[in-house]
């Protein structure tokens, strides 16, 4: 087994890695920019090491500097989390090379299943239940055109090098393709560096249900059953649970077989997902395969009692899954909400800025994913997920009720949350009867506005802790390392 890990991520995602390696007794070593120089997981991990400027590309996408940090701090192997450098083929081939083990899958099946129409290809060869659509990328607009009329409108121009909906356009007709194609590519290029496109039919109000699946070095491949993750904005989850109330025994079964032959076709190795929209009548398309960790993992690991990040672990150390398909059971109901900083009255759009008050819900049932605290900046360079809440009960009702309530006394103040409207959609009638889809929110609560009373009751919470604020705020010219220590996260204080 490892010695020691670096992660090569920040915020929750990497809080959460070390928290596993800890238990297993394996140091942990964090890297961090300018904006995270004050971070939990700089502060949290056995070693830290400086990665540069703020910038991505100069700190947590910049291969030579990840590879350097590893070398330097000793680290036998590297988790990349989700997000940045996790996806990328040439970083786990570059690890491969320096004799640094990669947790996560090899290099050739990042590749193949990172680009979506070699995963389409694959998938169709094993019999694996794939959406209509093209088969190879094309830029040419009019290519699209005669593509789309023979699937028939309305379609999807995708990002064959991409996900988390960017480089996506849903198009209704032959006079919207151009466009769409053209600002598809667009976004592609900027985000994955690749601007690759091809078409797929759009499927009416789909349910978006993906399984985890856990494949080791030796054959062994086995699925940790599925989530629903339907609830989206912008093409990106925000609210999943387990299990989905879409599926019967009988479906369940199948899709997790699919699910398992969708891995052994790939080759695929460590822990990943494939993903499947399931249409009105309950007929499932693969969609594509993530293949990492996922930010909705928990909901898995709350209602098997799996723990991912540890059989990630086990699997990139080279020993075999100690369990098998039969082993794997549900119990009771998970649901995870993603606290976004974000302005959700105003599209979505991100808001950084200083943390002025955090207090975290607890209580039986309830997990809490977290990266930051009172006093945190959330910056502005990278993606502003705050925390991911978890909660578990007996049954979906519960659950509800339960996440409602965490929700409700989950103050973050300072910046803008998606907090109010994720109890808004919790507890909308239609979340409640099971009866979801991917554009759900579009339907149900397009130009969302905050209700009048929560906004003035969040106003009163901030005066009265500026009232009766004790905490004297630290200077930073007394810090010496760069780095904030976990007893300064705590302001004035004596024994």
């Amino acid at each position: 087994m490892f010695k020691k890990i670096l992660i090569a991520n920040r915020g929750e995602i990497a809080l959460r890695i070390m928290r596993t390696c800890c238990e297993m007794g394996i140091e942990t070593v964090a890297v961090y920019s300018d904006a995270d120089h004050e971070a939990l997981h700089a502060i949290e991990a056995d070693h830290a090491v400086y990665i540069g400027k703020s910038d991505p590309s100069e700190s947590y996408l910049n291969m030579n500097k990840i590879i350097s940090a590893a070398r330097e701090s000793g680290a036998e192997a590297i988790h990349p989390g989700y997000g940045f450098l996790a996806e990328n083929t040439d970083f786990a081939r570059r690890c491969l090379q320096e004799e640094i083990v990669f947790i996560g899958p090899p290099p050739q099946a990042i590749h193949d299943l990172g680009d979506k129409t070699v995963a389409r290809t694959i998938m169709t060869r094993s019999g694996v239940p794939v959406i209509p659509g093209m088969l190879k990328p094309d830029p040419d607009p009019d290519m699209m055109k005669r593509e789309a009329e023979r699937m028939g409108y309305p379609v999807v121009v995708k990002a064959a090098a991409g996900g988390g909906g960017k480089g996506m356009r849903i198009v209704r007709s032959e006079i919207e393709m151009t466009d769409a194609c053209q600002q598809a590519a667009s976004e592609a290029k900027s985000a994955f560096g690749n601007s690759a496109i091809y078409l797929e039919k759009y499927l009416n109000r789909p349910r978006h249900v993906e399984f985890q699946i856990l494949s080791d070095g030796f054959g062994n491949v086995v699925h940790l059953l599925e989530r629903e993750c339907s609830i989206q904005r912008r093409h990106q989850k925000i609210i999943e649970e387990s299990p989905s109330t879409a599926l019967n025994q009988s479906l369940r079964e199948e899709m997790g077989r699919a699910a398992v032959e969708a891995a052994k076709a790939s080759g695929y190795v460590n822990a990943g997902t494939v993903e499947f929209l399931l249409d009105e009548n309950g007929k499932f398309y693969f969609l594509e395969v993530n293949t990492r960790l996922q930010v909705e993992h928990p909901v898995s690991e709350m209602i098997t009692g799996m723990d991912i990040v540890r059989q990630q672990i086990r699997i990139a150390a080279g020993l075999p899954l100690d369990f098998i398909q039969d082993d794997v059971s549900s119990r009771g109901h998970a649901i995870e909400c993603r606290i976004y900083g974000e302005d959700p009255e105003s599209s979505f759009f991100p808001s950084p800025g200083k943390i002025l008050y955090h207090k975290e819900p607890t209580g039986p049932g309830i997990r809490n994913d977290c990266g930051v605290y009172t006093g945190f900046e959330v910056p502005v360079e990278y993606d502003p997920i705050i925390s991911k809440l978890i909660v578990h009960a007996q049954d979906r009702k519960q659950a509800i009720a339960r996440m409602i309530n965490a929700l409700s006394r989950y103050v973050v103040l300072g910046i803008k949350t998606t907090i109010p409207f994720l109890i808004d959609v919790l507890s909308c009638k239609e979340f409640k009867s099971g009866q979801t889809h991917t554009d759900f929110i579009d339907v149900h609560f397009k130009g969302w506005q905050q209700r009048k009373e929560d906004v003035d009751l969040a106003a009163i919470a901030y005066v009265v802790d500026e009232i009766f604020q004790k905490r004297k705020p630290r200077d930073d010219s007394d810090l010496s390392s760069g780095t904030i220590t976990p007893w300064e996260t705590l302001g004035k204080w004596r024994i």
